[in-house]
């Protein structure tokens, strides 16, 4: 009862009709068949994208990536490191010793004590004792002589500058210029300039003003015709064209775009449900046809064999080539100390010399002997009676 109370008005708000709630099903059927093969090769494509990507790019991109640092990455460190570092070191301390270092030795030792010794104390020694007593020389006697001089010569000019050029040019101004501009502008302003104001202030502004009343005027006329000429054609345009075509777009294109956006988003939501139904079913069918066998054989039948393969094979050829190794290694130290010996003891015979004295055994050694207690589980025990002097080695 709740849930219908409040579902129902949102239904009547919606301004659905009889005929959109008619026309919804069959569109999203229609639309249903359309949208289920498109998501179903959608998700396929999703799947073996994925499937794809874990079971090939990623150990490719694995297997890139080793093979590009085996390949690259390391012999270039191993360059970089082994090569061009001393390489580049080299090569500074050459650029040093040729183009460095004779430089700053000969500014060092050459140029500085040149310049200092052969330049800078004349220049200065020259300086102090010729051209500062000169100065101050020069300055006394511009001081005591020359200033005065010039004060008077400069006073005795601008006294006949003023006499010859100032006073004649300020009388002609004052007495004949002046008199003669005033008299030129109150002709002017009396024969020229009023006639021209009196012109205009009782003539042009006059006229100019019924011409801008009689321009306005029909201005006015022609906008107001052109008003009502707009506003009948915009009538028109309204009723015969606006008003239709967004009644078609608000009753019809509205509601048709609405249910088949509404339709599809339906139609691909259901298709996704059955999309993936589908996928688990396969899924299933897959697990149980290939999946289930596949594990049952590797527990039951591989894991046992590779079992029996490395407890019975395996681990006894690895026991054997490790003992194999162990034996040769010491077969190899043996006939290495022979040769050794037998090399001293021929150069001895050739040359003399004193017989070296035998090497002692070691104070420890790893199996148990009469002098120790220390028991090694991967060693062999040493006998107790030894009739033979041999070295004891290290084993394990």
């Amino acid at each position: 009862m709740e849930y219908g109370k409040h579902q129902a008005p949102a239904r009547y708000e919606s301004g659905d009709g009889c005929l959109t709630t008619l026309v919804r099903i069959p569109v999203r059927i229609v639309v249903l068949v359309l949208v289920l093969p498109v998501r179903m090769a959608w998700d396929a494509l999703v799947a073996g994208a994925r499937a794809a990507d874990r079971i090939l790019l990623r150990p490719l991109g694995r297997a890139l990536a080793w093979g590009f640092e085996a390949l690259v990455v390391i012999p270039a460190r191993w360059l970089y490191a082994q090569v061009l570092i001393p390489l580049g070191r080299g090569l500074r301390w050459l650029a040093m010793a040729v183009f460095v270092w004779p430089w700053v030795a000969l500014w060092r030792y050459v140029v500085v004590p040149g310049v200092r010794y052969g330049i800078v104390v004349p220049l200065r020694w020259f300086h102090e004792q010729v051209l500062t007593p000169l100065g101050r020389g020069l300055r006394w006697v511009g001081q005591a002589l020359l200033l005065p001089a010039g004060r008077g010569i400069a006073a005795a000019a601008g006294w006949l500058l003023t006499v010859l050029l100032v006073m004649p040019a300020v009388l002609l101004w004052r007495y004949v210029l002046e008199p003669l501009g005033t008299a030129a502008a109150w002709l002017v302003e009396h024969l020229l300039v009023l006639p021209l104001v009196w012109t205009y202030r009782e003539l042009l502004t006059p006229l100019g003003h019924g011409i801008a009343w009689f321009l306005d005027l029909l201005v006015r006329g022609v906008a107001a015709c052109g008003r009502g000429l707009w506003a009948a054609v915009r009538w028109l345009v309204t009723v015969l064209l606006v008003t239709p075509l967004a009644w078609v777009y608000r009753r019809i294109l509205t509601p048709v775009g609405r249910e088949i956006v509404a339709a599809f988003g339906v139609a691909w939501r259901v298709a996704g449900m059955i999309s993936r139904a589908v996928g688990r079913i396969l899924a299933r069918l897959a697990w149980h046809l290939i999946g289930a066998p596949a594990t049952w054989a590797y527990r039951t039948v591989c894991t046992p064999v590779g079992h029996f393969l490395r407890d019975a094979v395996l681990a006894p050829a690895g026991r054997a080539a490790l003992a194999v190794g162990r034996t040769a290694r010491q077969t190899l130290r043996t006939a290495r100390e022979t040769v050794r010996q037998a090399r001293r003891d021929a150069w001895r015979a050739l040359v003399g010399g004193t017989r070296e004295p035998e090497p002692r055994e070691p104070g420890s050694v790893l199996a148990r002997t009469l002098g120790s207690t220390t028991t090694v589980p991967s060693a062999a025990p040493e006998p107790e009676i030894s009739l033979l002097k041999e070295n004891s080695y290290q084993q394990g």
